[in-house]
């Protein structure tokens, strides 16, 4: 059966097509009853199959404990990317997605149970000439995580490669991320691991590379001499939308603090690599948090929600959530003021922040500048005269700004703030990519560029680590920031005290 066409004839996709088909290959999702795969995966994979990404030699076998034949996987499926994809489902591409994918319900440490699944996957392999290459996609809880490693290991076939897809929480502190990066390490090479952060392949994250480095003005002026200082937020409005067993156990510095905003803080702040690969990215992250000063009691904030209002609908607080202690000390919110103790941004802060029940779902990155040394129309400014700020948009809405100095139109010399603005959807007129798209199509071409590396993630839990050190001192009191606001007013304070203030829109 031939692959699948789009519907409507797109060069540029044509051209994407040819250049990054992978090779042949099976994903087998481990976890495959679970939200993450409804909800992400197999949209993703049904919008690959969509774009003709995907090899035509390819298979797709899920694995959990749950009950289900191939059919009833199937139609999960089928409903799934109904609900939560992002393009039409057309008959023709989904039946040649839904060919190739089977089930195998299979209890992890059942060694008859991985027999069937290996058996399964021998059978698979030759029926679609997938010529002994397999993904295997660990979504699966933390706990499980070193067993399945080390039956996968086992289990190593000798043809063809192989590349683990290891989704978030890596560990839960330094030593349970360095245990199981060294179980890794006992059956596969560093370079067929793929330690996933979707933050990573989110358009906006790749493209503040090519803002900083496809671009003469910019690069110049990125650094303490020229930049006042950075903002960092990711917000969301909503709760823990029913994972409190989760919750309780990460809080909001495992559950984002250690890996979506730390990785915005290193590629931010990252020198410019000498080419762009995998490791040459990596490696100048790793310098940047290897360069951060671990902050001290007086710069990290944590907050937990309590009742509030959120678009104009009331929402309850933490303690509240079913499955919530009802005197829980998990933060919902973590703010810090970080310094990368390096020439480039000596003595620059990194304000980051991320919370829960707050205003409105927002992560972007702010770079201010420093105020212009003598204005001469300082007094002619209207509403006062705003440092030149370039923001970028990570979600939701995808694009760049930039706030400048601008004159009003009429006698005298009025100036105020106006923005310069690129939206992705504006400009490129196509929907962009989700995450989980890009992410999975770079695991079969072998490029891990958007994946994180054993020592980055070992440097990020370090500096974490430290910070929940000096918690354990003192009980909060909590709750201490109604849901619906910006987190509690010592996070305020935190910027205030340098004279300086958090960005509200």
């Amino acid at each position: 059966m031939a692959s699948p066409a789009v519907t409507e004839a797109n060069p540029l996709l044509e051209g994407l097509r040819l250049k990054r088909t992978p090779e042949p290959c099976i994903i087998t999702i481990f976890g495959a009853s679970g939200d993450l795969t409804a909800r992400k995966l197999f949209p993703a994979l049904y919008s690959l199959a969509f774009r003709r990404l995907l090899p035509e030699h390819f298979a797709v076998v899920g694995s959990a404990r749950s009950e289900m034949s191939d059919d009833e996987f199937r139609e999960a499926m089928r409903r799934a990317v109904e609900e939560h994809g992002r393009d039409p489902v057309h008959d023709d591409v989904w039946d040649w997605l839904a060919e190739r994918t089977s089930y195998v319900p299979t209890e992890f440490s059942d060694d008859a149970g991985e027999d069937r699944l290996a058996t399964h996957l021998e059978q698979v392999d030759e029926q679609w000439q997938t010529q002994g290459n397999r993904v295997y996609y660990l979504a699966v809880p933390p706990a499980a995580m070193p067993m399945l490693v080390a039956e996968l290991g086992s289990r190593r076939t000798t043809k063809g490669w192989t590349r683990l897809i290891i989704e978030k929480p890596f560990g839960h502190d330094l030593a349970s991320a360095r245990e199981l990066n060294a179980k890794l390490a006992e059956h596969f090479d560093e370079r067929e691991v793929f330690r996933i952060d979707h933050y990573l392949g989110k358009e906006t994250v790749q493209n503040l590379m090519a803002l900083r480095f496809a671009n003469g003005i910019f690069e110049p002026v990125w650094n303490r001499q020229f930049i006042d200082h950075v903002q960092i937020t990711v917000a969301e409005e909503i709760g823990i939308e029913g994972r409190a067993s989760f919750y309780e156990q990460a809080g909001a510095i495992r559950d984002v603090f250690q890996n979506h905003l730390l990785q915005l803080v290193a590629l931010t702040a990252m020198e410019p690599p000498p080419d762009f690969d995998a490791e040459s990215i990596r490696n100048e992250k790793v310098k940047v948090l290897r360069a951060l000063h671990t902050p001290g009691p007086d710069d990290v904030v944590r907050g937990q929600y309590g009742p509030g209002w959120v678009d104009g609908v009331e929402v309850p607080g933490y303690r509240q959530e079913a499955g919530v202690a009802p005197d829980s000390t998990t933060e919902t919110y973590v703010a810090a003021k970080l310094f990368v103790d390096n020439w480039r941004w000596a003595d620059t802060p990194f304000y980051v922040r991320t919370g829960k029940r707050l205003p409105r779902r927002e992560t972007t990155i702010a770079i201010q500048f420093k105020r212009a040394p003598h204005p001469p129309f300082e007094e002619g400014a209207a509403d006062g005269l705003r440092p030149n700020v370039l923001l970028v948009h990570v979600q939701p809405d995808e694009g760049v700004s930039l706030a400048i100095g601008a004159k009003v139109p009429g006698q005298g010399m009025t100036i105020r703030t106006v923005n310069m603005n690129f939206l992705y959807g504006g400009t490129f007129r196509t929907d962009l990519p989700e995450a989980y798209e890009r992410l999975i199509l770079d695991t079969m071409l072998g490029d891990a560029t958007l994946f994180m590396r054993a020592d980055e993630i070992e440097e990020q839990w370090s500096l974490v680590d430290a910070i929940v050190a000096f918690w354990r001192r003192d009980r909060p009191s909590f709750p201490n920031y109604a849901g619906g606001t910006w987190g509690p007013s010592s996070a305020d304070e935190l910027a205030h005290h340098d004279g300086r203030s958090w960005r509200r829109h």
